[in-house]
């Protein structure tokens, strides 16, 4: 199961490139559910980076500075990257 979502996560990256294909960014519960690979219902710092993420970017999302981004940051910062032009970080992706 985990490789099915990760092979259709990786998919899904390459086609974020793009502006309009934000509009099939994964669920956040989605993300959060590939990248919380410690099952402690966020995302820390080492697993953002192994999902393939910038550093500065978690520092960003990270919006209390609780040292993991919950389900409710996960869904505000995806909410912006929906909202702003493409950035050199691509969207989040369901797994890595």
């Amino acid at each position: 199961m985990r490789r099915t979502i990760t092979a259709l996560a990786l998919a899904a990256l390459a086609a974020f490139t793009a502006g309009s294909a934000l509009a099939r960014m994964p669920s956040p519960e989605k993300v959060l559910k590939a990248w919380d690979k410690n099952g402690d219902g966020g995302i820390d710092k080492d697993e953002w980076l192994a999902a393939g993420r910038k550093e500065k970017r978690f520092v960003q999302a990270d919006t209390d500075g609780d040292g993991k981004i919950s389900l409710e940051e996960l869904k505000a910062g995806m909410a912006r990257m929906k909202t702003r032009p493409a950035a050199t970080d691509p969207a989040p992706s369901a797994g890595h």
